[in-house]
């Protein structure tokens, strides 16, 4: 993608490129798509290629990359609405019938998954790895959105990359005071929409759920697959506007409107700092289509919440990086 704009790949300050992943998380956790985050990063890239004569000796590459970075997604922000999930915009779950597919809205309106090997650090500091990992979290993401795009951008940079409050200062052209209390306002918010998720780890016991949830949706048990869920686990399915709470609702739901998964393989992966499974759905003409990436939340031994994003539009799965045919 960004060899088509700024030239063969060798052709770039490998300099640059030693930085991609780590912004297309910030830009990821400032735009909450996938798509987008992309975009910027190609644009970051190519402003940074443009200038890097004018750069050295100035000041930190990284430092001045996170600058470039920050201005694109401000730039992208401006006057957009803000994505969000089904759940943060209905005010009560649809009825698992077929008329709840009657409300869908674009891409666009939606917080959308992220693998974490597109965002996450391959090593490092388990610690540093393990906040990475909280902050690409869907609830967190879509908590995000509701902060204005500067407070935004100084949240994620003092409490999620941990940068100083004067470097902060330096990066938005602003004062250390403007800073903090640009914080204090985001940390108001973000309590007053739910806050940061709590930490979790995928144990021995998690990793079982997650075998029997891939097994019993194959088999397309459903009696066994409600039995792996909280009795009031939560499911939506963006670009739906509708959502489901209860396991006897989604138990309904699979076996009335969501039947045609029926007979679907699954890969294990993981993003959002979560498991996740990918779902090729079976082809009127043989074989499996991409169809959803669920993203999966596990709280004491059973599954809280599954995000379904589906692969509607032919696009996802390939910005993913997922396979687009088995």
């Amino acid at each position: 993608m960004t060899s088509a704009v700024i030239g063969p790949a060798e052709q770039l300050d490998p300099r640059l490129l030693e930085h991609r992943r780590e912004l297309t998380g910030y830009c990821y956790r400032m735009l909450g798509s996938v798509f987008d985050a992309e975009d910027a990063v190609q644009e970051t890239l190519v402003r940074a290629w443009r200038g890097l004569s004018d750069f050295e000796g100035r000041s930190a590459l990284r430092s001045w990359l996170y600058r470039i970075a920050t201005n694109v997604c401000l730039d992208q922000l401006a006057g957009r609405q803000r994505r969000a999930l089904p759940m943060d915009l209905a005010g009560s779950p649809y009825p698992p019938v077929p008329a709840s597919l009657a409300g869908r809205r674009p891409t666009t309106a939606w917080v959308e998954p992220v693998l974490d090997r597109q965002v996450l650090p391959e090593d490092g500091d388990p610690a540093d790895r393990a906040v990475a990992r909280e902050s690409v979290r869907l609830a967190f993401v879509a908590a995000l959105q509701h902060l204005p795009p500067k407070q935004r951008a100084v949240l994620i940079l003092r409490e999620v990359l941990r940068w100083k409050a004067d470097e902060v200062a330096e990066l938005l052209g602003t004062t250390v005071a403007s800073v903090n209390s640009a914080l204090q306002r985001a940390r108001a918010t973000l309590a007053d929409v739910g806050g940061r998720p709590a930490p979790r780890t995928l144990d021995d016991e998690a990793r079982a759920l997650l075998a029997r949830y891939l097994d019993a949706f194959e088999r397309y048990d459903i009696d066994a697959f409600v039995q792996l869920l909280h009795e009031d686990a939560t499911q939506h399915m963006p670009p739906f506007e509708m959502w489901l709470r209860g396991r006897e609702d989604i138990g309904t739901w699979m076996t009335g409107p969501g039947a045609g998964c029926r007979g679907s393989r699954l890969i294990q992966t993981s993003a959002n700092g979560t498991p996740a499974v990918a779902q090729y759905r079976p082809a009127e003409g043989g074989g499996h289509v991409p169809w959803g990436l669920h993203v999966l939340e596990i709280e004491d031994g059973r599954i809280a919440h599954i995000s379904s994003f589906l692969n509607l539009d032919c696009e996802l799965f390939a910005a993913l990086g997922l396979p687009t045919e088995l």
